[in-house]
């Protein structure tokens, strides 16, 4: 099917979305050797380490590394066995401002039949999320609340992270220093 130009360019935020994306949070790319990729990241590009699993948590290890104040703007999983160039990216993630927002997403997605691939917390970066796909399968993520790494380069360390596998857990049982208060409670009974 051709591209028609005029027809992409005339789209437009519609009107009266619930949430609104502020920026591309983070990407986290698939590698053949973590050792080699992560080497590259910070040694030729400046990036920082903030975290590191073992590969008893992910297969293959993963490293959380930082350009700026965010805990990760890049991880790599190191589970690419094989050379392909179709699975390098594995998801990009969309930070919203408020913690409201991340649940208006989530039953956005819902409302149009998006299967929800995980809502909650991960570990590392304790940021509260929404993930799921997009229609060729590529992996996306709307979440607010990252930690933010300051100038002394201080990460939580694993002993404050906390799993949650729902939003709703997520805001019962915040990490030291997030605030899981809503602007709208009545968010939580919809």
């Amino acid at each position: 099917m051709p591209v028609d130009v005029e027809k992409l360019k005339a789209l437009k935020r519609p009107q009266g979305l619930p949430f609104r994306i502020n920026k591309i949070g983070h990407v986290v790319l698939n590698c053949s050797d973590l050792q080699r990729s992560v080497e590259f990241y910070t040694q030729v590009l400046g990036f920082q380490v903030s975290d590191v699993y073992p590969e008893d948590m992910v297969p293959g290890g993963m490293v959380f590394m930082r350009c700026a104040t965010d805990h990760h703007g890049v991880a790599l999983v190191g589970s690419l066995k094989e050379a392909s160039p179709n699975i390098e990216l594995n998801h990009f993630a969309f930070e919203v401002g408020t913690l409201d927002e991340v649940i208006r997403a989530r039953d956005h997605l819902k409302k149009h039949k998006v299967p929800i691939d995980f809502e909650g917390r991960r570990r590392a970066g304790v940021q509260i999320a929404v993930e799921f796909r997009d229609p060729d399968g590529h992996r996306l993520e709307i979440y607010w609340g990252l930690d933010q790494v300051g100038s002394d380069g201080h990460v939580r360390p694993p002993s404050e992270w906390k799993w949650a596998h729902s939003i709703e857990d997520a805001i019962r049982d915040p990490v030291r220093g997030q605030d899981t208060t809503l602007a709208d409670p009545s968010l939580l009974k919809r």
